[in-house]
């Protein structure tokens, strides 16, 4: 089914735009994502910095509009071939558009704790999170233009893979003692980690799931690991 939504989105068809508009929203909440770990995490300070964030979160808003009035424009011409393409592609633009809102929230978790974050093995953990987050949201686009279902399917594990270790360190951090608002922070950037990487797993389970089962990873659909049956 994917690869019959990437075909029209190739050159000359009606649909190419709204792929295109697609994309971008993935680049750019990419950066975002990016810009706010180096904001939560104390590597950046700049004030321009978390506004240019605002101003693509805009900019995301805005595409996924586009993207919906293009499908609704489109559909109202009868062209209902495209529907289950249409429903999936909506679908996916609401994980995206997700994505910049959690980066954005990423970005604001100084405002209550000012303080540095610990050189500890909690935040070393989540340090960790934060890159495996990273690679997956870069990888995305590609995987998903390139209807790379072999791929996705390893993101995916590595991204259910995150979650469990999201549930971890939540439960670490509950028991560290920590102040109140380092415990807070942490706890605030744990979770918006997670929830970026459980946007990023229903675009991915686009590529390897029929329409009615995206956003859910039956294992069924999923490769055998070393170890499992």
């Amino acid at each position: 089914m994917l690869r019959e939504l990437l075909s029209i989105f190739r050159p000359g068809n009606p649909l190419e735009r709204m792929g295109e508009e697609f994309t971008k929203m993935l680049g750019i909440t990419c950066g975002m994502t990016r810009s706010a770990g180096r904001i939560f995490f104390g590597e950046e300070s700049s004030p321009e910095v978390r506004t240019a964030i605002y101003r693509q979160d805009i900019e995301v808003n805005k595409l996924e509009r586009s993207i919906r009035k293009r499908v609704v424009s489109h559909l109202s011409l009868g062209e209902m071939q495209h529907l289950p393409y249409c429903l999936l592609l909506m679908s996916q633009v609401k994980d995206v558009e997700r994505l910049g809102d959690y980066a954005k929230n990423l970005a604001e978790v100084p405002d209550l704790f000012s303080g540095e974050m610990p050189g500890d093995g909690i935040v070393a953990e989540l340090l960790e999170i934060r890159a495996e987050v990273e690679v997956t949201l870069a990888a995305t686009a590609e995987v998903f233009m390139q209807s790379d279902r072999e791929r996705a399917m390893a993101l995916i594990l590595e991204g259910k893979d995150i979650a469990h270790r999201a549930d971890g360190l939540l439960a670490r951090i509950a028991r560290a003692g920590k102040s109140s608002g380092e415990t807070t922070a942490l706890v605030l950037g744990t979770r918006y980690y997670k929830r970026i990487g459980g946007h990023l797993l229903n675009v991915l389970s686009s590529v390897v799931m029929p329409l009615h089962k995206v956003d859910y990873y039956d294992e069924k659909e999923l490769p055998a690991t070393d170890g499992e049956g």
